[in-house]
């Protein structure tokens, strides 16, 4: 009788854990995935300028007044929820700017740190040159 009863508990740890392993890959799967924006293309108005802003798969950005004219170029990295550019072009150190999941042909609200506004579009993937 007792090797029943120990086989029994046995049996049950084992059903148990299996179904706590079970709903913590539950869990893992229904968590979503940090948004990612390599690779990904945005059109805004700033200053009454038309962009278009490109971050290639190594989170280089180009930033390009539709018209062709360069305005800007330097890496992007996701901190804390927020993308922050460094720019290459000027000295003036890094601008985080706040972003959520947008999928493509919509749009976006984003404040930077210092408390500008944009809204941003985004459009289908372009890789844009920093040469021009």
């Amino acid at each position: 009788m007792r090797s029943i009863t120990c086989m029994t508990a046995a049996l049950a740890f084992c059903a148990c854990s299996g179904q706590a392993t079970a709903k913590a890959k539950d869990n893992a799967a229904a968590k979503p995935a940090a948004f990612q924006l390599n690779e990904t293309t945005w059109t805004y108005v700033d200053k009454k300028t038309k962009v278009r802003e490109s971050i290639d798969a190594d989170g280089n950005y180009v930033e390009n007044a539709l018209n062709g004219k360069r305005i800007d170029y330097g890496k992007a990295v996701m901190k804390d929820g927020k993308v922050c550019f460094t720019s290459a072009m000027t000295k003036d150190g890094e601008s985080c700017w706040t972003t959520s999941p947008v999928k493509i042909g919509h749009s976006m609200n984003t404040v930077s740190d210092k408390g500008e506004k944009l809204k941003v579009t985004r459009v289908p993937y372009v890789k844009l040159s920093k040469s021009k």
